[in-house]
């Protein structure tokens, strides 16, 4: 049974390559383990000591699961927050463990090991876009702001003016 449930943030990496899946409800869920060990330098002797490694189980669920399937990767180094839960389990066999799992708030890229480059996900639009018309491409131009186009820069706060009527440049006060 579940014995807490904390926040924690380690900085390990992936063990697995992260399997994507859904839950009943359809939404998107991903699991991947991550592996911290604490190493130093051993003052005495000069010498780097590995120390024992603790595993953790991840799961996101979401939009993180989406982004994670598409930018993490087995041996990645990785900073995860989430909320801690350590669970006692039993096999079929008798035997019994416990394993300490993560359900992520936030993941990313640890960058003291390497860089990472951040692609922005495009949100879905409620409008279609605006295709233009022949009308369109005939019409004088004219990079005056229109009267409605005023009252709208108006309204934000904004006064267009006309500087210069020959080059039509508009100013905002």
């Amino acid at each position: 049974m579940s014995m807490r449930n904390d926040t924690i943030v380690i900085a390990g990496n992936i063990g697995n390559d992260p399997t994507k899946n859904e839950t009943r409800n359809g939404k998107a869920v991903i699991n991947f383990r991550v592996g911290t060990s604490h190493n130093y330098v051993d003052q005495r002797t000069g010498e780097w000591v590995e120390g024992p490694t603790s595993w953790y189980n991840v799961s996101a669920f979401g939009n993180i699961a989406e982004h994670a399937k598409a930018s993490l990767h087995r041996g990645d180094p990785v900073i995860v927050v989430g909320r801690l839960r350590i669970r006692d389990w039993e096999a079929g066999d008798g035997k019994k463990g416990r394993e300490a799992e993560i359900t992520a708030d936030a993941i990313g890229h640890d960058l003291n090991w390497g860089t990472s480059a951040f692609v922005r996900r495009q949100r879905a639009t409620t409008e279609p876009a605006r295709v233009p018309q022949p009308s369109d491409a005939d019409a004088p131009s004219d990079d005056a702001p229109s009267a409605d186009e005023g009252d709208a820069w108006r309204t934000a706060g904004l006064e267009v003016l006309v500087e210069d009527e020959a080059s039509k440049e508009p100013a905002f006060t």
